[in-house]
């Protein structure tokens, strides 16, 4: 149903770094390079910054939520380890989320920028 996600970033560069590496747990890569928006994606970019310098920071409890799908836990593990270790902040640590179902296995970060960016993978049920 959903094609594409954007979000806003105060410095597109450092945004792209960050992202680069992040999004390469997921097996993203940079894919579409403007002057002002970067698109990453697998075979077409499905998630781009769009360079918005004057935008505050998003407030921990507000904004949006993006939810990129990952093909395993240890993906899941690799993307929220990578983006602890490039400045994200934890907004939940990798485990299950019996909550949703007894499959979903998930990890939260928020970015420089407060975006708050969830990595999932459903697990084989034993």
């Amino acid at each position: 149903m959903i094609d594409h996600v954007s979000i806003a970033v105060r410095d597109l560069e450092a945004s792209a770094a960050f992202y680069e590496q992040v999004l390469a747990t997921l097996g993203h890569a940079r894919l579409v390079e403007r002057p002002h928006t970067i698109g990453f994606g697998k075979r077409y970019a499905e998630f781009w910054l769009n360079h918005r310098p004057g935008v505050g920071a998003v407030a921990p409890d507000t904004g949006a939520h993006v939810c990129l799908r990952a093909e395993s836990t240890d993906a899941v593990d690799a993307f929220h380890r990578a983006a602890l270790d490039r400045g994200a902040t934890c907004d939940g640590p990798p485990g299950m989320r019996p909550h949703h179902t007894g499959r979903y296995y998930a990890a939260f970060i928020r970015d420089a920028d407060g975006n708050k960016i969830e990595a999932v993978t459903f697990v084989e049920q034993v």
